[in-house]
This record gives structure tokens, sequence and C-alpha cells, in this order.
């Protein structure tokens, strides 16, 4: 007798609160049943080895032909492991986003965005999923990056606080540039293409940039481009987390900090919206 009018009384809005309570647990299974379909399969076929060996060869790639000159050059550094480590991180980020952008696409030309439209799936669920796969590799390519770093003599020179700081803000900038990477993989619906398409602009701003040298020793016209392009930005702020044990890698205050941010900030204030919408829609 209590129960039915309290239910009354509750108003004509209760039942759809009971059901919104109702699905935020299925909404968390569907969200975990897709990210494992994202994973297991990678594991299983051996993909997920690229995350290792991408940051592997790309630490090979710049320290190897690039120590013995920079070492002349008088770079400041105790080493030039230590000086390009930042961009070894960021070119595994990089790989991490173009993997990402792969994935939205197929999911795209393939019809999995149709299936999932027509059962009752919720609208940012597949979105989610594709992104916590995204996080999970970025995890494991950050890791053997570092590891590699260590090999070739790469040390955090900071307190426990600045190497917390290296590790997430090397997080935040993959999380982003994966999140632009799955809008552009999912505006394109074209796996090839999309690939094609972000292979040049990390190869690019990587090799123009201060973490691979110095800006002064690049040719005066290049230089503005060079300093205040963002991957510079990431790498001058990932070196003065890291610290140098001579010194000179800059000091992590909010003016060398908040250009990297900004830039993270606007890749994800600009790729958000799309990501939301893509989801909404994609029926």
């Amino acid at each position: 007798m209590s129960a039915r009018p309290a239910l009354v009384a509750a108003g004509p809005h209760s039942g759809a609160w009971l059901t919104d309570l109702r699905a935020a647990p299925v909404r968390l299974w569907q969200w975990w049943v897709l990210t494992i379909r994202m994973l297991v399969p990678a594991i299983k076929t051996g993909e997920i080895l690229t995350s290792v060996l991408a940051p592997a060869a790309f630490t090979a790639s710049f320290y190897i032909p690039l120590k013995t000159v920079m070492s002349f050059s008088g770079l400041g550094f105790s080493s030039y492991a230590q000086f390009m480590m930042p961009l070894v991180v960021l070119q595994a980020a990089a790989f991490t986003a173009i993997g990402a952008a792969l994935r939205s696409a197929t999911d795209a030309v393939s019809g999995l965005d149709r299936r999932f439209a027509a059962m009752p799936v919720g609208r940012l669920v597949p979105f989610s999923a594709r992104m916590a796969g995204n996080v999970v590799r970025l995890l494991i390519a950050q890791a053997a990056a570092l590891t590699c770093g260590h090999v070739i003599g790469f040390r955090f020179a900071q307190d426990w606080a600045h190497t917390m700081g290296f590790v997430g803000l090397g997080l935040l900038i993959g999380v982003a540039f994966t999140l632009g990477a799955d809008v552009i993989g999912t505006a394109s619906k074209s796996p090839e293409t999309t690939t094609q398409a972000l292979l040049l602009p990390p190869l690019i701003l990587g090799m123009l940039s201060t973490g691979i040298a110095p800006a002064a020793q690049f040719p005066d016209w290049v230089q503005p481009f060079v300093r205040n392009q963002p991957v510079s930005q990431f790498a001058t702020a990932l070196r003065a987390l890291a610290g140098d044990s001579q010194g000179n890698a800059g000091v992590a205050d909010w003016a060398t900090m908040t250009p990297a941010l900004l830039w993270i900030g606007a890749i994800v204030v600009l790729a958000l919206p799309f990501a939301v919408r893509f989801a909404i829609r994609r029926s």
C-alpha cells in the first residue's frame, strides 16, 4: 500500500530517472565489451607488438645517425639521448594516432557504425571504446619509448613530481593526437587515404623541430617556424620536465609549459565536438 503512493508522489519523471539509472551499468558493460573487442584480437595477432617496435625503430633511426654529429655541435646536454628523448615520445604518440585513425576509418567504411546504430548501444559507447583501446596502446608505446631511452642513456634528472609530469604530459599529448586522428579517420571513411595522409605530417614536423636539434642549427629563414610549431613546444616542455645533469634543459615553469598546454587544448577543443557529433549522428 505504501510503495505505490510513494511512486506516484515522485512525479511523472520518476520512471525516466529509474530507466536512466538502470541503463548506466548496461552502457558501462557495452563499453567494456567493445573495448575488449579492440584489444583481444590485437594481442592474438601480434598487432600490439607494433606499439613496442615502433618506438624502438624511432629511437634507432634518430639516435644512431645523429649521435656523433650532435655530439660535436655543442648541445650543452649530458648526452644526445637526453636531448632527443622527447621526440621519441612524441613520435610514439603520433604512430599510435595513425593507428587510431586507421581503426576509426575501418569502422566507418565497413558499416560497423551503422550496425551499432541499429542496436541498443549508447551513442557515445563505440567512440569511448575506441579511445579506451587507443589509450592502452598509447601506454604501451610510451613505456616502450622510455625503455628504449633508458637503453641509450636517457635518465630523469629531476624529482619524482617532474618525472610524473613528464609521463603525464606525454600521455596528454598522445590522447590529443589520437582524438584528432579518430575524428579524421571517421570523417574520411578511407583507411588507405587516412594512413597515407597522416604519415608525412609527424615526420616533417619532427625533422623541422627542436626535438632533433636546437633552432639555431636550422637556416635563419625557417627558425621562427621551428621554434613555434607544436612539436617544438611539446619537446621543450618535456625536456624541461626530464631535466639534465648539466642544467641546460630549462625550467618547468608556466612560461615553458603554457604553449604546450595551449596546443593540447586547441587540438581537443577542435576535435572533441566533431567526435561527439559523429558519434551522435552515426545512424
